[in-house]
């Protein structure tokens, strides 16, 4: 409490120092001046924001928002004010927000912001508005009110979402954890962090997207590749309405498919073909269902039926939402597949070992040749022709 005490004392000597008016000289505003004292003032709002001080935070304007983000457990929040449009007592400014999910982001989310602000009648510059720029990626808060749920390895926030409603998310997110852990080892973070928007359209803000993009598509996750050491943690972001039409063991396999992305990330990188990374997801969250291979791969095993056998495993651009759903489907069903044959044939620590050999390499160029050779001793034709068979003789 007394640490607490000494940052509210902080921040609130920091706020004294913007009510003195905004002047240069011969009594107008300089340009350096007000950039100046913008980052005063957002510094200023960060702090309240950080230490969940409504008086201090309502003291640099608009109460806007405060309420909305007071329940992520945050570790830092803080502004970079990039550039200042001063028109009058009224001025935007272009800044860098950056915070971090206390427990899970070990370094910081960065978003562009826009902030309006405004002098009052004493001179006094306040915030009145504060939105994510033009095409940029929204925040959850931008959507609302965000409710937390922590489970057991997850933490789930949402949106227009009841807490029973996350509760359940944070239930399947605890089994997820623990299922792509064993699969794949321990060699990640153990934990996920889950995003649940009120819907489709919140989905697609929060990507930055067009929400046609992701229609029919449950969740995505997003990370950066190749395992830093030093990222935000990677964020599993939910379509509530497709995700709503699946069953509980179709609920199941989507969250441990996603879980499974964030568990591979760092391996995971320009080499990884998608039907690798998409099919490795899938037989994962498929791994221990009782599912038959017909059951998980419809689309697949209809075109075999229909003697429209591939002639080669998915290209990434067969995984592109494209809006046709069944060639989407038979994109990861091919893949999953490939992924389940690998670990039938050569085990389940080589299917593993193959994941971490093909993302080892820094470009795509002989990457899944030379994982064929050194870690399943057999070459892309001969892994095609393997694959093409197990197409016929597990769907035909």
């Amino acid at each position: 409490m007394a640490g607490r005490g000494r940052a509210m004392r902080s921040a609130a000597a920091g706020l004294c120092l913007l009510l003195v008016p905004l002047t240069g000289c011969g009594g107008r505003p300089a340009a350096d001046d007000v950039r100046a004292d913008a980052q005063r003032l957002l510094d200023a709002r960060a702090a309240a924001v950080l230490h969940h001080d409504e008086p201090a935070y309502r003291a640099t304007g608009t109460r806007a928002g405060f309420a909305a983000v007071r329940a992520v457990p945050l570790a830092a929040w803080s502004y970079r004010v990039t550039a200042v449009h001063r028109s009058g007592n009224t001025a935007v400014v272009d800044a860098r927000l950056g915070y971090r999910v206390s427990g899970y982001d070990t370094a910081p989310v960065t978003a562009s912001r826009v902030l309006g602000l405004a002098r009052d009648a004493r001179g006094r510059w306040r915030v009145t508005s504060d939105r994510p720029e033009q095409r940029t990626a929204q925040q959850l808060w931008d959507q609302g009110v965000v409710r937390v749920v922590r489970g057991a390895h997850s933490l789930v926030l949402g949106a227009g979402q009841s807490e029973g409603t996350l509760r359940s998310f944070a239930a399947l997110a605890d089994r997820a954890v623990p299922a792509a852990s064993r699969a794949w080892g321990a060699d990640w973070s153990g934990h996920v962090v889950v995003l649940v928007p009120k819907s489709l359209e919140g989905m697609a803000g929060l990507l930055a997207s067009p929400a046609s993009s992701y229609r029919g598509i449950a969740a995505v996750t997003t990370g950066e590749t190749g395992g830093s050491g030093r990222a935000p943690a990677d964020r599993i972001i939910v379509n509530p309405e497709a995700y709503g039409m699946l069953g509980s063991l179709g609920r199941q396999v989507v969250l441990t498919h996603e879980t499974t992305h964030v568990a591979t990330r760092a391996h995971t990188g320009a080499a990884t073909p998608l039907w690798l990374s998409e099919g490795y997801a899938d037989w994962v969250g498929y791994r221990g269902t009782g599912r038959t291979a017909a059951q998980i791969a419809p689309e697949l095993a209809r075109a075999v039926a229909d003697g429209r056998i591939p002639a080669a495993l998915p290209t990434d651009k067969d995984f592109g939402f494209t809006g046709d759903a069944d060639a989407l489907a038979r994109a990861y069903e091919g893949g999953w597949l490939a992924c389940r044959m690998i670990a039938d044939r050569w085990g389940e620590a080589r299917l593993g070992a193959f994941y971490r050999a093909v993302g080892a390499h820094r470009q795509r160029a002989g990457a899944v040749e030379d994982a064929l050779a050194k870690v399943l001793g057999t070459t892309p034709r001969q892994f095609t022709a393997l694959w093409r068979e197990a197409l016929r003789t597990r769907l035909g």
